[in-house]
């Protein structure tokens, strides 16, 4: 039988602001992408967050990305190697304390948003990233054949293949950026069509009609994409209906 985890970015409400419906996704998944609190996420948020993943039995990832509340972390920056070190590292050691005091525990480390792009490109910036990751003995969830990999890699860290089932790609196996036509799926049999492919046959068609050979390790559905909660539901549906087993790789 074929395994795969489900994961989504979740725990991204910030302050009186709330982002997804986590309540509802977090029966849905196997793994939650917690957001640390330079994207989105605060303390009180983080500890719910945590405490409803151990709930519901679904594993904990830490979730940093660069610093920038007002643009949601998808605005690529360039930060110093020793800077980037630093804030990546605070994010994701408040989680991993956050987590404990809610009796869980953080298993892997998924950056978020521009900082996840930009690690898929630059090695220079992807070890920083496993430097963090090897340092607090976590694996890395990612993109395959990118410059995160090699740096785990290099570092002698677990590295973890992930694919995007709501999200489009490129020729090159990047996900398209956002703002592109087919960046953003949002059709749920379609999302979960894709899915079951991924998985079973080991491919995706990219939004130039390429097809790509991917053999996900981890499958996301983004908490804050349109209509969320049925689109997980619709691949779940879907992964279980093809005799996919659905379970945490962490």
């Amino acid at each position: 039988m074929r395994t795969v985890d489900l994961n989504s970015d979740l725990g991204e409400s910030f302050g009186a602001w709330r982002m997804g419906d986590d309540e509802a996704m977090f029966p849905l998944i196997t793994s939650a992408n917690l957001a640390c609190g330079f994207h989105a996420g605060d303390p009180a948020t983080m500890l719910e967050a945590c405490r409803s993943a151990a709930q519901h039995g679904v594993a904990i990832g830490a979730h940093p990305s660069y610093r920038d509340l007002a643009g949601f972390g998808r605005r690529d920056m360039e930060v110093a190697a020793e800077q980037l070190h630093a804030d990546v590292l605070y994010q994701v050691s408040a989680l991993v304390g956050i987590a404990a005091h809610a009796g869980a525990t953080v298993r892997y480390l998924k950056p978020h948003g521009a900082l996840y792009n930009r690690i898929a490109v630059d090695l220079e910036v992807a070890e920083v990233v496993a430097d963090v990751a090897r340092g607090l003995g976590l694996p890395v969830l990612g993109l395959p054949g990118s410059a995160i990999e090699t740096a785990c890699r290099q570092a002698r860290i677990g590295f973890v293949t992930e694919a995007f089932a709501d999200r489009g790609y490129l020729a090159d196996g990047t996900l398209a950026p956002r703002g592109l036509a087919g960046s953003l799926i949002t059709d749920e049999a379609e999302v979960a069509a894709r899915a079951v492919r991924m998985v079973v046959e080991g491919v995706v068609v990219a939004v130039d009609g390429t097809e790509l050979a991917v053999h996900p390790a981890s499958l996301c559905v983004h908490g804050d994409t349109p209509g969320a909660v049925a689109i997980a539901r619709a691949v779940r549906a879907a992964l279980d209906g093809a005799g996919v087993e659905v379970a945490a790789f962490a």
